[in-house]
């Protein structure tokens, strides 16, 4: 892939992952992919484990800020956290940036994400093999030649593993034939999202509804089935910020009708009136160094500088990171 013949569509993208979850650039990396391709603001949202807060330099092993280093770079980094909520839902995750990240909720989510983790997904393994498709807890831990501990373990990872193995075409293909195959249902735990709303709030940040189309549609609750509007609603009136419209819904395990384009205007129309945020991110990984044909790329989707600088919620993410006292 030639990335001096890519130009990016956005230069503002507040969804990308690095290794501290399931991306292959670390945050370095990310940055200084970003200042090559003359991106103006980009956010590290890795899944459910708070942001780094500082960058060693390869060739001088010193420490800075991530900010600082983005700086230098030309670039201004958010940091934030894609958190993966309601334990009977796909794909309900919420972004969210501007927190104190020394608040103890974050330890806690961290430690039981862990935990529920590697309970739910020992369990898939096991059914994926029992159902003709071995998959060793030592092969998804290998990573593809990128060991890592068990508590770096994200779920894509094994529909990696499943790509590679051929039992699917890719990654995404796996995720659907996991989603849609109850044999292979192993939920995990997962916090309420109203909670976490709540939560992000009194840590002095805001939340972000990533994807929303590729959340379930009904959801069932405990408490009963719901249409995915009618959750989004819900989620509205527990105080939810924003929501993403601009995303890569043709790159990923979305398996609907609708274009991005028309998923992005639906969603404006429906919701730009009645939340603060109107959010935009490509879900980069760096999959391109996985082998992935097609991946996503840092600024395919996201806002422009227009949409960025005027509005005031994500500007004052930028005075808030300024703040030492965060």
């Amino acid at each position: 892939m030639n990335d001096h013949a890519y130009t990016p569509n956005y230069p503002v993208d507040l969804h990308c992952h690095t290794t501290r979850s399931d991306g292959a650039d670390t945050p370095l990396m990310l940055i200084d992919h970003a200042a090559e391709l003359g991106m103006k603001v980009i956010a590290i949202t890795d899944h459910d484990v708070r942001p780094p807060e500082t960058i060693m330099i390869d060739d001088t092993l010193e420490i800075i800020p991530v900010e600082q280093y983005a700086r230098n770079k030309g670039v201004t980094v958010l940091r934030g956290i894609e958190i993966s909520c309601e334990t009977t839902a796909e794909d309900c995750h919420l972004v969210c940036f501007g927190c104190d990240w020394s608040d103890p909720f974050f330890t806690k989510l961290e430690q039981d994400v862990i935990r529920a983790k590697v309970e739910s997904y020992h369990r898939l393994t096991a059914a994926l093999t029992s159902a003709g498709m071995p998959l060793s807890w030592k092969e998804v831990l290998d990573n593809n030649g990128h060991p890592i501990d068990e508590n770096q373990i994200q779920k894509k990872m094994i529909f990696e593993l499943m790509a590679r193995k051929g039992y699917a075409e890719d990654w995404s293909k796996a995720k659907l034939m996991v989603k849609n195959n109850p044999a292979f249902q192993s939920l995990r735990r997962k916090p309420d999202p109203l909670f976490v709303i709540s939560e992000v709030h009194r840590c002095g940040g805001i939340a972000i509804m990533a994807h929303p189309y590729l959340v379930n549609d009904p959801i069932f609750l405990p408490e009963g089935r719901i249409s995915r509007h009618d959750y989004i609603d819900r989620l509205i009136h527990w105080g939810l910020d924003g929501i993403e419209a601009c995303y890569t819904y043709e790159k990923t395990s979305y398996d609907g009708t609708q274009s991005a384009k028309e998923i992005e205007r639906e969603i404006k129309l429906q919701y730009a009136d009645r939340l603060s945020i109107i959010s935009g991110g490509s879900d980069y990984h760096a999959d391109e160094k996985k082998g992935v044909q097609n991946p996503r790329r840092l600024g395919e989707c996201g806002l422009t500088w227009d949409e960025f600088n005027h509005n005031l919620k994500l500007r004052s993410l930028l005075e808030h990171q300024a703040d030492p006292r965060h």
